[in-house]
């Protein structure tokens, strides 16, 4: 049947994927088994190791399976998923996104076995096909856009999880290997290096503006100096430090957006205005 495979469970309910993790502990052609009791676990778990599978509950708080299933199938080398739930009626969605299975609760042994047989056959048609195979398949027409893994960023904080957009985001903080993603509202700390969220992000108009700050360029509304002479780039969610070495790229880039109206116009209390620099 091939190599074993490796196979993430994910469910918010810990006996069902306490049972889900059971059954699939039994199958012969299984061999390594990581859970997720969420959509935010399992996205972290998903970069620290290939998986060849995902069996995934869709009722979940936050992110639902479908929402967290159109993000894996967007990877690059997206891992076959198989949708467990016990409600019938979101099968056309499921398999939209290219899923290779729906199972519905309570799965039994042989069911798991032909849905485990067709994430091998898939896994053998994307080796067979090379990279094109990566695209799920589905009825013919135009190419679906792809979904942009670090478009929406997960937010853990009093037990809740909260989805940052990264339009929203005015500037970000370096904190370890954590950073903070400044909002008007506030602020949010997520787990992830600055490196990583600026190679991401820099398509998008985020520049790096100093070590530890990266700022989205249309939210400045304009540049002030600080009591030492230091410039700073003023968003509606504070102030950014902008270090001498990316002053002048920064000021170009400005000028650059200003000409281009890039510079959206997001007026706060206290604000002169965009554009009215007065470094």
């Amino acid at each position: 049947m091939g190599a074993p495979l490796r196979v993430l469970a994910v469910d918010d309910v810990a006996p069902a994927l306490d049972e889900i993790c059971a059954l699939l502990a039994d199958a012969p052609d299984v061999g390594e088994i990581a859970r997720a009791g969420g959509a935010v676990d399992a996205l972290r778990a998903i970069p620290t190791g290939r998986f060849d599978a995902v069996f995934l509950d869709i009722t979940m708080p936050g992110m639902d399976g479908l929402e967290l299933g159109g993000v894996l199938a967007a990877m690059a080398t997206p891992p076959e998923i198989v949708f467990v739930t016990a409600f019938e009626e979101h099968a056309v969605a499921a398999y939209g996104l290219g899923a290779v299975d729906y199972l519905l609760k309570p799965v039994g042994a042989d069911r798991l076995a032909d849905a485990l047989a067709r994430v091998h056959r898939a896994r053998a048609g994307r080796t067979a096909a090379g990279p094109a195979a990566a695209a799920p398949p589905g009825p013919a027409g135009p190419a679906l856009p792809r979904v942009d893994e670090l478009a929406v960023l997960p937010v853990e904080a009093a037990g809740r999880t909260r989805y940052v957009r990264r339009e929203d985001v005015r500037f970000v903080e370096a904190h370890g290997d954590y950073v903070r993603l400044h909002v008007p509202a506030g602020s949010h700390l997520v787990r992830i290096p600055l490196s990583r969220l600026e190679e991401h992000w820099d398509a998008h108009r985020f520049v790096r503006v100093h070590r530890s700050f990266l700022l989205h360029l249309p939210a400045v509304r304009e540049l002030r100096s600080d009591a030492g002479g230091g410039l700073l780039a003023h968003t509606d969610a504070g102030d950014v430090p902008v270090s001498r070495r990316h002053a002048r790229d920064l000021r170009e880039q400005l000028m650059a957006a200003a000409t281009a109206g890039a510079l959206a116009d997001r007026h706060g209390p206290g604000d002169d205005g965009p554009g009215r620099g007065r470094a």
